[in-house]
């Protein structure tokens, strides 16, 4: 295996990894990881609309979220407010069921952040971040990471 092939391979075998054990974690909330996403995302800048909301997902970077609202609204973690005419013009709030599930959320995430962060001790981050925000930082899923880390607009 080359070099290259191999850095292809093992970044997706992180990402699966990273994702299964977050789906684990999350599991006992009720949610997936896409939708641990969008709680988070919410706990830290509710009101999104539906449109601000999607810019800044990576679990589906590029998409309309709007299954993975209705599945959250219908759960009762999200209100959905305005929009009667046109579901994109609304403004999405989490219900204190949501805020209870993105703090479990959080909790998950920090869990495999701490792992991360162990792995990385002794490395160069700064270093991975550039290499992977050269890969990725023009594209759908890497201008949503952008966006967070308020980067881009």
């Amino acid at each position: 295996m080359d070099p290259v092939e191999e850095v292809r391979y093992l970044v997706l075998a992180a990402q699966r990894e990273g994702n299964r054990a977050l789906a684990a974690a999350l599991r006992p909330l009720g949610v997936t990881p896409a939708q641990g996403e969008v709680l988070r995302l919410l706990a830290e800048r509710q009101p999104l609309s539906l449109s601000g909301l999607g810019a800044l997902l990576v679990c589906e970077s590029g998409a309309n979220p709007s299954r993975l609202v209705d599945r959250l609204v219908a759960a009762g973690l999200v209100r959905r407010e305005g929009g009667v005419a046109d579901r994109r013009h609304v403004q999405l709030t989490l219900t204190p069921d949501g805020r209870r599930a993105a703090r479990g959320a959080a909790e998950a995430e920090a869990a495999l952040h701490a792992h991360i962060a162990e792995a990385a001790t002794g490395r160069d981050l700064d270093a991975v971040r550039d290499f992977l925000r050269a890969l990725v930082g023009d594209r759908g899923a890497g201008l949503a990471v952008a966006r967070r880390a308020g980067r881009a607009e």
